[in-house]
């Protein structure tokens, strides 16, 4: 069975958490507390050495410039030890390993951040939770898959950008399959006639 923490709820706090990662070839510890101020996409992956772990973490790692670009951070986790990293990044990607990341991998060893995400499964694997938490800390997206298929970088970047617009434009909406660019709504029951009008 899956835990059930009822604490975890988008526009609520993300849970916080301290581990040690790796970044660079080198160790280095990591405390969500010193993101705030950023945002941060939070994405956990069942396990190192596996099949489609390395196709999403090498995409991250591959837009990586353009989440900076946007004040955010990128970290990856897993249940794995920072060892077990720390081989699978000196592994090449023709191997079936990581090579060079723009961002850190943390050790869940505990379990205690995949479950305190709730993606922890009854076999101690992560499910592939992916999070994203505004500059004050607070958790405004999440999405779980199962295992067996990965996710889509490019939209994970899409909702990043809309997330940011309706918290500076406090009162638009984004539409569906919205993109920097395309018109929003305001969210008044007269004005967004405007909107509906030009669809």
């Amino acid at each position: 069975m899956l835990p059930n923490n009822d604490c975890l709820q988008v526009g609520q706090p993300a849970p916080s958490f301290t581990a040690m990662s790796v970044y660079d070839q080198e160790f280095k510890l990591i405390k969500s507390k010193d993101y705030i101020g950023k945002y941060v996409v939070l994405f956990f992956y069942p396990l190192d050495f596996t099949f489609v772990c390395p196709t999403e973490i090498t995409a991250f790692s591959d837009l990586y410039n353009d989440f900076a670009e946007i004040n955010t951070e990128v970290l990856g986790v897993s249940v794995d030890s920072e060892y077990a990293h720390l081989a699978w990044l000196q592994t090449q990607r023709d191997d079936g390993g990581l090579g060079d990341l723009n961002y850190p991998l943390i050790s869940d060893l505990t379990k205690s951040i995949s479950q305190s995400y709730n993606v922890l499964t009854s076999e101690g694997k992560a499910l592939r939770g992916l999070f994203i938490i505004d500059t004050k800390g607070i958790l405004q997206h999440s999405i779980v898959n199962n295992l067996d298929f990965g996710r889509n970088v490019d939209e994970t970047l899409r909702t990043l950008k809309a997330i940011q617009y309706v918290q500076s434009h406090p009162d638009e909406v984004c539409p569906a399959n919205w993109q920097p660019g395309d018109p929003t709504m305001v969210a008044d029951p007269v004005k967004s006639k405007e909107y509906f009008k030009s669809i």
